[in-house]
C-alpha cells in the first residue's frame, strides 16, 4: 500500500475532535501531521500551529487539510492552502456563499489541486442502499424533519447566529445534501419562511417548500427541540415509501422495521478522499449550499424570542 497521505486539520472544535481525528488516526490512508486553531489548543503528541502560514513555514509535511473551522473564514483558508498546492477537505458547508465557493473551485480547478466538499451526511449507513432502491421509481412527494436541541449540540457556539453561520440550517444542510444525492432531478426552493431570535441573524426554525420534477417536498427544521433528535427524510414513489432516519443512518421501507448498519460516516468520507487524492480529483458539489442561500432570498421572516445558550 502507498504511503499514508499527511493531512492536518485547521478549526480543531468540536467536529474535529469528535469526527476527524478518530477517523483520521482510524485510516491507513492518512496521517494526522499538524493541527491549527487561532485559539484553542491541540492534541498530546501532534504539532498545533495558531495559523496555516505558521504550518507552511514550519517545515512539517502536508499533502492535505481538513478545514473545519466556522464557514465565515472557511473561503479564506481554502485559497491559502490552495496556493499552496494542498489538496482541501471542506467540512460543510464549503463557503459563506454559492458565489465564493464558485470562485473557490474554479481556482482549485487551475491549480490541479483537489477540493472536496465533504458532505458527510452523503456517506451515512444506508443512504448508498436507500439511492439504490429508488433507482428507476419516481418520486411523487416528500417530507423532511431535522429537529435537533442547538444547547445540547452546539453549545457556546455564537458564530452560528451570526451573518454567514446559517443557524438552524447547519444541521438541516445535512438532510439537503442527502436530498440532492438522492434525487435525479434539480431541486428548488418554491417558498421559505424563517423564525429570527431578535439578537440573531440566522433562523432557529425554517419551513420551506421544494420541488423536483413534479415532487414537491416539505422541509420542518427546528432548533429547539428538547425531546430527543428528529433527522428524518421521507419519499414517497410510485414504487412505495422509503424513510431514512437517524441522520440517515437507518432505512425503512413502506413502514416495514428500520435497517442499520455501523456508523463509519467519516471513516468512508476519508477513504473517499483517499481515492480523490490517488486520482488527483476533485468532488465539489454546491448543490445544498444553493438551495440555503436560495432559501435566504426569498425567506418570509418571523420574528422570535431571544436565544441564549
Amino acid at each position: 500500500m502507498a504511503s499514508p497521505f499527511d493531512i492536518a486539520i485547521i478549526g480543531f472544535g468540536k467536529i474535529a475532535r469528535d469526527q476527524h481525528v478518530p477517523a483520521i488516526l482510524g485510516s491507513e490512508r492518512f496521517a494526522l501531521a499538524a493541527t491549527v486553531d487561532s485559539h484553542g489548543p491541540g492534541l498530546d503528541g501532534v504539532p498545533h500551529f495558531r495559523s496555516l502560514q505558521a504550518l507552511l513555514e514550519s517545515g512539517v509535511k502536508a499533502d492535505a487539510v481538513a478545514v473545519c473551522t466556522p464557514p465565515q473564514v472557511r473561503g479564506q483558508i481554502a485559497r491559502q492552502a490552495i496556493a499552496a498546492g494542498l489538496a482541501v477537505l471542506l467540512e460543510k458547508p464549503p463557503a459563506e456563499t454559492p458565489g465564493g465557493f464558485a470562485a473557490l473551485k474554479a481556482l482549485a480547478g487551475r491549480a490541479g489541486v483537489p477540493l472536496f466538499t465533504a458532505w458527510h451526511s452523503r456517506f451515512a449507513a444506508m443512504v448508498g442502499e436507500a439511492k439504490a432502491w429508488l433507482a428507476g421509481k419516481t418520486v411523487i412527494a416528500g417530507r423532511i424533519s431535522w429537529r435537533e436541541s442547538a444547547r445540547k449540540w452546539h453549545p457556546g457556539q455564537r458564530w452560528l447566529w451570526e451573518a454567514g453561520g446559517l443557524g438552524v440550517f447547519d444541521p438541516g444542510i445535512n438532510a439537503l445534501s442527502i436530498l440532492t444525492e438522492l434525487l435525479p432531478d434539480p431541486v428548488v426552493v418554491t417558498s421559505s419562511a424563517f423564525e429570527v431570535p431578535s439578537n440573531c441573524a440566522t433562523p432557529i426554525a425554517a419551513t420551506m417548500t421544494l420541488e423536483s420534477g413534479d415532487a414537491v417536498i416539505a422541509v420542518d427544521l427546528n432548533f429547539l427541540e428538547e425531546h430527543g433528535e428528529v433527522w428524518e427524510l421521507e419519499l414517497t414513489t410510485d414504487g412505495g415509501t422509503l424513510l431514512l432516519s437517524r441522520g440517515g443512518a437507518a432505512l425503512s421501507i413502506d413502514g416495514a422495521p428500520a435497517k442499520t448498519a455501523l456508523d463509519t460516516e467519516y471513516a468512508t468520507l476519508y477513504a473517499h478522499f483517499a481515492d480523490l487524492l490517488d486520482r488527483g480529483e476533485s468532488d465539489a458539489d454546491p448543490a445544498p449550499l444553493g438551495l440555503v442561500a436560495d432559501a435566504f432570498l426569498i425567506a418570509e421572516i418571523s420574528p422570535a424570542e431571544p436565544y441564549h445558550d
